[in-house]
């Protein structure tokens, strides 16, 4: 655990700390006469409970006056069973596991706004800056209640479950309130393992990783780099984890090329009879592509899936003045020169008519999936300010919203974006009721109304300036494409980096923006 203290920020190294300074004074006390009585386990759960009010240079000191082999393999499995003890122990919801297929269909509980933890990752960001803990209580603050990540996303799995395992996570939101949402099976760029026992490992090492009992939506990560045999097998692993272990609730795919997505929904139906609960698309409902809309949802829908998150509003960061991010992989994006220069034209257009393309690709996307992607949309609770009860959102039927995934990497980005979220659920029907509700200015509706009309014409002529490359789409995979894990039968652990940015990675914000503007979506 010690090599691991270098990739996280300084919340969720007090967290570590703190279980290694309980761990070393639980051996400290044990060599005391009278308490060399208590089993040691008893020592370290009794510990635990005083251990989040100490400050992180105690907990520190601590560790280094006690601990001497930190690192032997006694003192990781004590680590893990703390770990454990304190992500059960979090409310009485949280030790409850049901097995087999969850009652309620996941529209009717999920939000349609999902915060994407792919930032929480050294590849895009300074992990060691995050301040991922403070990140979550805010996003928790302003109503968000699903979170997105992956073992492909480096650190992300641990720092977001340490950032859901505090002292104010566990006294103001039920467990059953939470959707933590991960993925198995994509382990780097270039190898993917979909077999069974690959997957088993992957779940159980997930809910290690975030602290908690069960998982509510496990996805088969980026199904179109290996075959349709091996993500029914993945699926089928999926469900019987689902039905024997219940540590999982709803299962899907996700991925880039909508008439795969398609194809493998309707296969998982015709021959397993029990439809994919969710099916997450990126890249494929922006100001460039909606080709989700136009050629997705009806057959998502005839193939009985349940929802269609939709993420990356910013196609992973071409729809930006500066064009896609360049990170430490050097110029990744698979667009090719004819769409980027099409882009920067539009971009141009929008300079000269005193807009930024990145924040009308952003609100036209959220805005308008909110609405086409309804049919394949959720019913839970949407952050509009509004105190909002599951009980109640069921007795009025609820209004279908268009789920959408965003990634924000600090406290800044994450206030803008839940200005403009709000703002959009302002302009919808029924929004003079949302308004008034949470107290903001009587005439936000009429506002929003406005802006969604401006949005729009500039969507318009943007849409012109891109011409032929509307709902142009990429390879993916690429034509050299060679899954490194098949050819070489590895079993090494997942990297800790993803090698490209993934579906929920938002690019850096520019500095200069205002308001809107900086938002991190991709």
């Amino acid at each position: 655990m010690a090599e691991k203290t270098t990739m996280i920020g300084p919340s969720t190294l007090k967290v570590i700390c703190r279980d290694r300074a309980v761990v070393s004074c639980a051996r400290a006390l044990e060599d005391l006469p009278l308490l060399s009585l208590f089993p040691f386990s008893f020592l370290l759960t009794v510990l635990s409970l005083f251990s989040n009010s100490l400050p992180l240079p105690a907990l520190q000191r601590i560790h280094r006056r006690n601990i001497t082999d930190h690192n032997s393999e006694a003192t990781q499995i004590q680590l893990l069973a703390l770990s454990h003890t304190r992500s059960t122990s979090r409310s009485p919801m949280a030790s409850i596991v049901t097995k087999g297929k969850p009652a309620q269909q996941l529209s009717s509980l999920l939000p349609p706004l999902v915060f994407g933890c792919a930032v929480f990752n050294s590849q895009y960001n300074d992990v060691n800056k995050l301040d991922t803990v403070g990140l979550v209580q805010e996003a928790l603050e302003f109503g968000i209640r699903a979170f997105d990540t992956s073992p492909y996303y480096g650190p992300s799995e641990e720092l977001l479950g340490a950032a859901l395992d505090t002292e104010f996570v566990r006294s103001h939101v039920p467990r059953s309130d939470l959707f933590y949402i991960t993925k198995c099976g994509r382990i780097a760029g270039d190898e993917f393992d979909y077999s069974p026992e690959w997957v088993r490992q992957s779940v159980a090492r997930s809910l290690q990783r975030l602290r908690t009992d069960y998982l509510d939506i496990v996805y088969c990560h980026d199904v179109e780099f290996v075959s349709e045999d091996e993500v029914i097998g993945a699926i089928k692993e999926l469900r019987r984890i689902r039905d024997e272990e219940g540590t999982l609730r709803y299962i899907g795919i996700s991925g880039y090329p909508v008439p795969l997505l398609c194809s493998l929904a309707e296969r998982v139906l015709r021959e397993t009879g029990e439809p994919l609960d969710a099916v997450m698309s990126y890249a494929n409902f922006t100001l460039q592509n909606t080709t989700l809309a136009t050629n997705g949802i009806a057959r998502l829908r005839a193939a009985g899936v349940d929802v269609v998150p939709n993420a990356s509003p910013l196609g992973m960061g071409l729809l930006r003045r500066a064009g896609p991010p360049v990170a430490g992989q050097g110029d990744w994006h698979p667009a090719g020169p004819g769409v980027r220069a099409a882009v920067r034209r539009a971009s141009d257009f929008c300079d000269r008519h005193g807009e930024r393309l990145e924040v009308i690709a952003i609100r036209y996307a959220l805005e308008s999936w909110l609405t086409q992607g309804a049919s394949v949309g959720s019913r839970g609770d949407p952050a509009s300010g509004v105190p909002w009860t599951r009980e109640s959102n069921q007795q009025v039927g609820g209004q279908k919203l268009g789920v959408s995934v965003m990634g924000v990497s600090n406290a800044g980005e994450l206030e803008k974006t839940m200005s403009v979220w709000r703002s959009i659920l302002d302009g919808l029907e029924g929004g003079e009721e949302t308004v008034k509700l949470a107290g903001r200015w009587k005439r936000d509706h009429e506002w929003s109304q406005n802006r969604k009309h401006g949005v729009q014409i500039m969507a318009d002529g943007i849409q012109e300036h891109l011409a032929e490359y509307l709902d142009f789409a990429w390879d993916s995979p690429g034509k050299d494409y060679v899954n490194k894990r098949a050819a070489k039968n590895l079993t090494a652990p997942e990297a800790e980096d993803a090698p490209w940015l993934t579906p929920a990675q938002s690019p850096q914000a520019d500095q200069d923006l205002p308001e809107e503007i900086s938002i991190a979506f991709r």
